[in-house]
């Protein structure tokens, strides 16, 4: 860990202080997601990787060499085995690729060497940014009749019920949806943070993405309409199933893998199951795949609140965004089709 944690003294530190540093030192290593923790690993190996191939230090970089890597990082590389040219990163991976480099510098007590406002990285960076250009690359929402095309293609058995794989899809897609729901949020639900009510389910989130600090928050969901479509009786269905798969009430991880001859796991799903799962449920539906991901239920909910009327706060409340312009930019892809100048025109 940090350097910068470890005492500087020139006589001998105390058994104390010693412990008082330890603790520092465990209470900055989880300063920063799990995740985040992950990529900026993989991020930085890369950035030693490039350093070692053309015999430059990594550790303490110069501001020359980061603005040769990000432009080196950023150019359409050579072809592959396959003949296909390597693609250029995109602007937000390398913004993501200087924090790394940032951090690592910083926990080892240098400097940190990427700053954008300094030369040559500054004019660099802005030639990258004006060639790639940093428009963000969004998901399609998966709105309601989305949703209830991908619920009616879940596989079935012999028997014509739905599979145990199918039912807890149906859950994670409704819920998913409903919710508002992050990845990490989905498959962080254990079974004592559902509660059933007479107006719906009161879902209980420990922790999430924009509440590194675990303050928390309590979701209220509403039964649906439709029993298709109603996330509750999803979730109720689900439990239910898993109850019968195990012979017992689950405990721990709602969400688990089902493995190919239909037996549930104890362990729960990894984020990145939930991506996959939206994707696969997208082409049973005849849609086209790539332009879904996991965040296409969290942004369906968005979009369709805005379409419906919802008000501003209102939809904040439940997505828990902490900024306007994020929601917003939801609340115009929804309304982008309403009092749309193209609308009778005479075409």
């Amino acid at each position: 860990m940090s350097d910068a944690l470890q005492p500087r003294t020139n006589t001998v530190v105390s058994a104390r202080i010693q412990e008082d540093a330890e603790r520092a030192r465990a209470f900055a290593r989880v300063a920063t997601a799990a995740n985040t923790k992950r990529a900026y690993r993989a991020d930085w190996a890369d950035f030693c990787a490039w350093c070692d191939d053309r015999t430059l230090p990594a550790l303490p970089a110069s501001l020359e060499t980061v603005a040769l890597y990000v432009a080196s990082r950023a150019e359409v590389g050579p072809d592959d085995a396959d003949g296909r040219p390597t693609p250029g990163l995109k602007v937000s991976t390398l913004e993501r690729r200087l924090s790394a480099i940032n951090q690592a510098h910083r926990q080892t007590g240098h400097e940190a060497p990427a700053s954008r406002r300094d030369e040559p990285l500054h004019s660099v960076w802005a030639g990258i940014t004006r060639t790639k250009g940093v428009a963000v690359e969004k998901v399609s929402p998966a709105l309601p009749d989305d949703l209830r095309h991908m619920i009616e293609a879940l596989p079935r058995g012999e028997d014509g019920e739905w599979t145990l794989a199918a039912k807890r899809d149906r859950a994670i897609l409704l819920v998913g949806f409903a919710g508002a729901l992050r990845r990490s949020e989905l498959v962080a639900i254990e079974a004592d943070h559902v509660q059933f009510t007479a107006e719906g389910m009161r879902l209980r989130l420990p922790r999430s993405k924009a509440d590194q600090e675990g303050r928390g928050a309590t979701l209220g969901i509403h039964y649906g309409r439709a029993h298709l479509t109603c996330p509750v009786r999803a979730m109720r269905s689900w439990l239910q199933a898993g109850r019968e798969a195990t012979g017992a009430p689950l405990a721990g991880p709602v969400f688990r893998k089902v493995d190919r001859w239909g037996r549930l796991w104890e362990t729960g799903l990894m984020s990145g199951a939930v991506a996959k799962l939206v994707k696969r449920a997208a082409s049973r539906a005849g849609l086209d795949a790539s332009l879904y991901s996991g965040h296409s239920l969290r942004a369906g909910f968005a979009t369709q609140a805005a379409r419906a009327g919802k008000h501003e706060r209102a939809i904040m409340a439940h997505t828990r965004h902490k900024s306007e312009r994020v929601l917003r930019e939801y609340i115009r892809e929804g309304a982008l089709f309403e009092e749309n100048a193209t609308d009778g025109i005479g075409l």
